[in-house]
């Protein structure tokens, strides 16, 4: 076995994000997809196993050669919570060793929120995890809105929230916690959602849309995250519209989910939000007319642009409008395909996630199990 540590750390990290996915059962498995000879992986696996980190029980008989052990995580080994916010409130969840979901917290954020509130608001969703979590808790994933430094772990901006600027969120919540608090922007955390518990468990592309208080995505491509030089890539609700107007207006104006339903019900841009938005658009999900129409050609235009940029496998839609179902992904499909030729015949694909409102707390839960490694 090698010697240096951060070599050691990070492989049996890897090794357990192997076995926790279910990629690797087996010791053979395990050091194939570690790219490790047997002899060496066997010597982590048994580290792992005498510190109460995987288990090895039962026998799995394949088609040929000898019957193997199986591996799997111990789920008492600790756990990791996973925080999500907008402007409008702080979700979180608690997920044991194993990545099952055993807790969720959601905690309601006044008009008047401010950066300090939210904070507070995050450790006391953690704290009311805990009440619930057994064992200990190991590390904190934060899936932070707007423009974020991961590496410095600072919200850089969040539009939504007045003095969100410059905030170093990793710093405040890891010196109350006392473990690691890994933050990213939330779309990208709930790409990380779909990875470990949607559809994107197979995929190596794919794009999340996130038209929510804003309209932001977030791109996959060949397994990794794409976070842009200055972390700035997937703000596509900064684009003006319509393009090229030069009339100020921003694409998020028009395709949140907000400004969605307001179009969809046919009233005007002050009208007060329904305080169950989801339950607002899903009896709007049958909606036939003009007004369904140009909000389904608008989605279409910034999803053609973006498939002839990234040439994705599938466009997983998240927030209130999955409540619109398979037939609005549909609608926005047919529509990119009629005004875009080079799409007529393309594979492209929309369709609606499945995750709820949990998405981006499950997502910073994800990040929380990808960076956590034994010391």
């Amino acid at each position: 076995m090698r010697k240096n540590p951060v070599f050691q750390r990070e492989t049996l990290g890897a090794a357990i994000l192997r076995v926790r996915s279910g990629r690797a059962t087996s010791r053979t498995t395990l050091a194939k997809e570690l790219g490790i000879s047997p002899s060496t992986i066997g010597l982590y696996v048994d580290q792992l196993i005498a510190e109460k980190f995987l288990n090895e029980s039962g026998l799995n008989q394949g088609p040929m050669g000898r019957p193997r052990r199986i591996l799997s995580t111990r789920a008492a080994a600790g756990w990791f919570a996973g925080v999500e916010f907008h402007a409008q409130r702080v979700q979180a969840v608690g997920v044991n060793f194993s990545g099952q979901v055993e807790a969720s917290v959601t905690q309601a954020l006044p008009a008047e929120v401010n950066a300090d509130l939210v904070i507070r608001t995050i450790l006391s969703s953690v704290a009311r995890l805990a009440e619930t979590m057994s064992g200990r808790l190991l590390s904190i994933g934060l899936g932070v809105p707007g423009l974020v430094d991961p590496l410095a772990g600072v919200g850089l901006h969040y539009a939504f929230i007045p003095d969100w600027n410059q905030i170093p969120v990793s710093e405040k919540i890891s010196a109350k916690l006392g473990v690691p608090a890994i933050l990213q922007n939330n779309l990208r955390a709930i790409a990380l959602a779909e990875r470990w518990f949607g559809a994107g468990h197979d995929l190596n592309d794919y794009v999340i849309l996130g038209p929510r208080s804003g309209f932001g995505i977030a791109m996959v491509h060949s397994g990794s995250l794409i976070e842009g030089a200055r972390h700035g890539a997937g703000e596509v609700g900064r684009w003006p519209w319509p393009l090229g107007d030069g009339k100020g207006q921003e694409l998020h104006h028009v395709l949140s989910a907000p400004a969605t339903w307001r179009r969809l019900a046919g009233v005007g841009p002050r009208e007060k939000l329904p305080e169950d938005l989801r339950a607002a658009l899903v009896d709007l999900a049958e909606v036939r007319g003009a007004a369904w129409d140009d909000v389904c050609v608008d989605f279409a235009k910034v999803i053609g642009c973006l498939q002839l940029i990234t040439d994705t496998e599938v466009f997983i839609l998240h927030g209130p409008l999955t409540a619109l179902g398979d037939r609005f992904c549909e609608s926005i499909v047919q529509a990119a395909r009629a005004m875009m030729p080079a799409l007529a015949h393309a594979p492209l694909k929309v369709m609606p996630s499945t995750l709820g409102d949990d998405a981006g707390a499950l997502g910073a839960a994800s990040l929380a199990m990808e960076a956590w490694a034994p010391t």
